[in-house]
């Protein structure tokens, strides 16, 4: 079988061949109305799945991620009446870990994605790999008729971003970014406020996602198992520039700009979606800004150093006149409080609380209150338990494809900013991002 291409065309035409799908379901849809409406989907491919279907599941990537996703849906898997029936990874040991923890037999078991796929009785792939293969595996997956549970960030390369967005409306199948912090009542509970104009005008908001380890962020345990008898290493690379094995890549990935984009696309996500769903802006960014630095050197002793940054600053404007600043870094935990700001009042986000504090001009206007829903908090199984009833009522996931579009951008634009020290613009017509 051919490696996929930077642009994957390969790997989708030996994926074509294998399953089916015609050429006129790969014409691809274009964004309309500048960026800011949904392409016009196509009837759907897979199968409709009813409120008493059961949802058949699949796992791609079974690592730290995976396994705990595979461990979510296995408890799920009666309440919910679905069913995990297959495991991909290239590592065997993972494979083989997952498989007795799946309960399934050697034949749902795959190193390769595309194998998986031909499944036809599969329902939904839950996407928990290297960032440079989350568009890859979820285009082919709904070209196969499959819904997406895809990790965030949501895709590494923003043409990537696009082409999954026009996959997911083309072939009208549901996407579910996995920034489970969507799934917190707490920001529904805001966003109810907000719309309800209890803050004003809103104007910005901040936040931040910030650690202190001193072995180094994700300078995780290397497998004395791994090696190139073990994992396929070809498949692992796919896309990215070609290397002799590294089981310090392999299980340090997110460190490098090949694989992954540090603090930007691990962590920011977590607040870019919830803040966004908060404040109601469904729109692609102006400009964005970002700045940072490797300032402490938290890497020796555990391999190759870093790429990526461990403290970085960004800024995002939108065309409503709102911002959004973040705060990031592996090198101190100390960060700010997620702050929603208007002109009337500030809304106060830290931990699990939802708290309006009046400004002063307006405290006899504007009620201090403290507004944290008694269910406040955020999980991954909250995430996935929203997936699956979106499924089943066939409405869009919390943190669905539209979202995902639009924070992707922002993810993008921060990591071309930092990197080329320069304020990315971007053009929701022609859907480019320039300095």
């Amino acid at each position: 079988m051919k490696n996929p291409s930077s642009k994957y065309e390969l790997s989708r035409r030996d994926f074509i061949k294998t399953t089916g799908v015609t050429t006129a379901a790969l014409a691809a849809a274009a964004l309309v109305d500048g960026g800011n409406s949904a392409v016009a989907s196509v009837p759907r491919s897979g199968k409709i799945i009813g409120a008493n279907d059961r949802i058949n599941y699949a796992i791609v990537g079974v690592g730290g991620m995976g396994s705990g996703h595979l461990k979510i849906l296995k408890d799920f898997e009666e309440k919910e009446n679905i069913s995990v029936v297959a495991v991909c990874d290239v590592f065997e040991k993972r494979r083989r870990k997952a498989q007795e923890v799946a309960k399934i037999s050697d034949t749902m078991v795959f190193k390769d994605y595309r194998r998986l796929l031909e499944n036809k009785d599969l329902d939904v792939v839950v996407i928990a790999t290297p960032d440079h293969w989350h568009a890859p595996i979820a285009i082919d997956a709904m070209d196969s008729g499959k819904h997406v549970y895809i990790e965030k960030p949501m895709t590494h390369k923003l043409d990537e971003a696009f082409d999954l967005y026009k996959a997911a409306k083309r072939t009208g199948r549901s996407v579910q970014v996995g920034s489970h912090g969507c799934s917190d009542p707490k920001w529904h509970r805001a966003k109810e406020i907000i719309s309800a104009n209890r803050l004003g005008r809103v104007l910005w908001a901040q936040g931040s996602y910030c650690r202190n380890n001193v072995k180094g962020e994700w300078n995780y345990d290397i497998d004395p198992e791994a090696n190139e008898q073990t994992i396929d290493w070809k498949m692992w690379l796919g896309s990215a520039k070609k290397r002799p094995f590294s089981a310090e890549r392999y299980f340090r990935w997110r460190k490098y700009w090949d694989y992954g984009n540090g603090i930007i696309g691990d962590l920011w996500p977590h607040r870019l979606h919830p803040l966004m769903l908060a404040m109601g802006v469904m729109e692609f960014p102006r400009t964005v800004s970002c700045v940072g630095g490797t300032l402490c050197d938290t890497d020796k002793g555990h391999g190759e150093p870093r790429d990526v940054a461990d403290t970085t600053m960004m800024m995002a404007g939108f065309p409503c006149g709102v911002q959004i600043f973040l705060a990031g870094s592996t090198v101190n935990e100390r960060g700010i409080e997620d702050v929603i700001r208007g002109q009337k009042a500030n809304m106060l986000l830290g931990g699990l609380k939802v708290e309006i504090q009046p400004e002063r001009p307006f405290a006899e206007e504007i009620e201090g209150k403290d507004e944290t829903p008694p269910d406040s908090g955020e999980t991954h199984a909250k995430h996935q338990k929203n997936f699956i009833d979106s499924l089943r009522k066939n409405v869009p996931a919390n943190c669905d494809i539209e979202l995902g579009i639009r924070v992707q951008t922002i993810v993008s634009l921060a990591e071309q900013s930092y990197r080329t020290g320069k304020t990315m613009h971007f053009d929701p017509v022609k859907l480019k991002a320039s300095s």
